[in-house]
Order: structure tokens, then sequence, then C-alpha cells
């Protein structure tokens, strides 16, 4: 064998020590981040704090991420943990259930337009007060504010702000911050009031039958890959529920949910959650960054007022329509719903078609609303 032929076996030699390096360091990354969670999460229950599986996870990794430390969260634990939660919330879709959310399909569509509105006055705010001193074409400036305001998905709507020349950074930031909010004060601002406890909606199987749940879990996995295939967004969430939806509705209860694989996923949710915060970003757009978090808040606030409104003319539980119109993502809104006891099915019900919708609408009203500035 000639010198070539060494030389490329050395390099070949130190190209898979170099990849087997990377791998373990990022296994062990992992482990530490999911040790660390689990110490937050076990410390939040001592405590006997809110949501101490998520709310734990989320600060501590949010603390350290910020604080310059390696943290990861691999994307195939996230889309396992949103398949679980998905598979346990669809459970609670009985047919009992079911003729009974059937009759409020108005204060879906109320909601709806409530999403698209809040959206709009969040999207105002943070262009009047958060964009002066970012640089950036009118047009830049305007997709960053709009998406950045709207109540919707943070990956979605950063992609589909990137289709718009906005600055996709500020906008997955915004979308960070107030997910990280909304998940934060309402679980907190609940325990405060009282709001818990209050409905006695239970899954329809309550004991788990091993054989079963493993069959269950397959349909729904594979619900999870057939909306995956279509395209369609959040398909590790949307195909397992849908499917656990349809199976459960139609009568058929298989196995409940064990609480410590709801557990073990909520405290994925929560890193996941937590890992986006960067010192990067921190430093970056400080302004921005204050004005987001005061825009979430004040969303906060004025969806408790529609939530009441909406109590009036319902008599439907706070709590429920407060985290059925919430500005937070599904999967935080239903478990905060479902270890509160707080009407999982509607705040679900509520909190996936409102998804749908904005992401379906929001991108052509964007079009419609600023079309002047976008052919400027």
């Amino acid at each position: 064998m000639g010198v070539v032929g060494h030389a490329a076996i050395l390099r070949g030699l130190r190209l898979s020590s170099l990849a087997v390096t990377t791998m373990t360091r990022y296994v062990f990354r992992t482990l530490a981040t999911m040790a660390l969670a689990l110490v937050a999460a076990l410390g939040w229950s001592a405590l006997a704090l809110p949501l101490p599986w998520m709310i734990g996870p989320l600060l501590a990794t949010a603390f350290v991420s910020i604080a310059g430390l390696p943290v990861s969260s691999p994307i195939p634990l996230r889309n396992m943990a949103q398949w679980l939660i998905a598979t346990s919330l669809g459970l609670y879709f009985t047919p009992a259930m079911t003729q009974l959310l059937l009759p409020l399909w108005w204060m879906v569509l109320l909601a709806i337009a409530w999403a698209l509105v809040l959206g709009l006055g969040l999207g105002w705010f943070l262009h009047r007060f958060g964009l002066p001193g970012v640089e950036g074409t009118a047009r830049a400036r305007r997709a960053t504010s709009y998406f950045s305001g709207t109540i919707g998905g943070a990956s979605e709507m950063t992609l589909l702000s990137e289709r718009e020349g906005a600055r996709s950074d500020l906008v997955a930031g915004a979308h960070s911050l107030r997910m990280l909010v909304v998940t934060v004060c309402i679980p907190f601002g609940f325990t405060w009031a009282g709001l818990h406890g209050m409905d006695a909606t239970v899954p329809g199987m309550r004991e788990v039958r091993w054989p079963e749940l493993a069959v269950l879990l397959g349909a729904s996995g594979l619900g999870c890959l057939v909306i995956r295939a279509l395209g369609w967004v959040n398909p590790w969430f949307i195909g397992a529920l849908g499917t656990t939806m349809a199976l459960s509705a139609s009568g058929i209860q298989l196995s409940a949910m064990p609480p410590e694989l709801s557990s073990a996923a909520q405290l994925v949710i929560g890193i996941s959650l937590g890992i986006r915060f960067r010192r990067e970003f921190l430093g970056q757009a400080p302004r921005w960054i204050a004005v987001a978090v005061l825009g979430t808040v004040l969303s906060i606030a004025v969806s408790v007022g529609f939530s009441w409104t909406m109590v009036q003319l319902t008599g439907l539980n706070l709590g429920t329509l407060i985290l059925g119109t919430a500005p937070g993502g599904i999967a935080e809104m239903a478990i905060t719903a479902k270890v509160l006891q707080l009407g999982v099915p509607l705040v679900t019900a509520f909190q996936v078609c409102r998804l749908i919708a904005v992401l379906l609408i929001v991108a052509p009203l964007y079009r419609w609303l600023y079309r002047h500035e976008i052919s400027a």
C-alpha cells in the first residue's frame, strides 16, 4: 500500500475518532441536561409549586443555558414527548364528552377570531415600541413585528416570517419569550387564585393495561407518521391527538397513560423550552426582549378579560376558558389543564382549532393588510 493509501486510512481514522468524540460529548451533555431537569422537577415538587415536571426543568435549563453552559435536547426526544402528551390528552374525548363539546362550536370560532385580533394587537405593540433602533427595511420590520405577535407555533411563525423577509431571529426570540412567560405566569396565577380542581373531567380509561397501551401507542404513532407524510404542521402532536381522539370518541378504550410517562414527557417539553434561551440573544436586542415580555403580560391580562366575558355568556369555568384562549402553546396549556383538572377536552379543542386556523389565515391576512408596504 502506498503513501497515499496510508494517508487516506489515517485521515479516515481521525475523522471517525472525531465523530465518536463529538457524539460522546453530545450524549453526555444530553444526559447531564436530563439529570439537571430531573433534580429541578423533584425540587419543584418538594416545594409544592405548580407544574413541577414542566416548569422546574424549564427554568433550570433556561438559567443554565443563559449562563453559557452546554445543554441539549435532541429533537427526537421532543417529538416523543409531544406524542405521549397528545395520546394522553386524546383519552379525554369520550363519546359523552364529544357530545358536550359539539354545541360549543361557536365558542371555538369566537376564540379563533380573538386569537387573530390579539395577534394583530401584539404585533402593533411590538412594531411601535420594540423596533425603534433595530436595523432593517420597512418591509422586513413590518413582517418581523407582525409574525412575532401572531398567536401561533414558534417554528411555524418563524418559517412564515422568513418567506416575507423578516428578522427570523427576533421572531423566534419573541415567541420563545411568549411561551416562557405564559407557561410560568398562568400556572402560578391559577395557584394563587385557587383555580384548580374545578372540573371533574377524567379520561375514559383510568386503568393502565400494558398490552393495550402498546397497541394505543402504536396506533397514535402511526397517526403521527401519516400526518408527517402529508406535510402538516406539528405532526407528532396533531397525529397522535387525532388518532387517540378518534378511538376514544368511538368508544374504544384501550388503556390509561401511566403517570410516570406523562411526567417524563412534561420534563422533556420543559427542557426543550428552556434551551431556547441563549446568552447571545439576550445581548442582541434588549429593548425588543423587554417589549416582547411586556406585550405578553398585557396579552395574558386582556385574554383573562375576554375569558371572563365568555364566562358571563356561557357559565363555563373561568380557568378552563383562560387556558383555552391564552396566548400559549397547545402542549403547555393542555398539560396545565390536565394537572389542574380544568376542562382538558375544551382547552385542547380551543388550542388545536386555533393553531390550524391561524396557520391557514395569518399569511394571506398579512399580504392583504400590508399590501401597500409589501409592494413599496
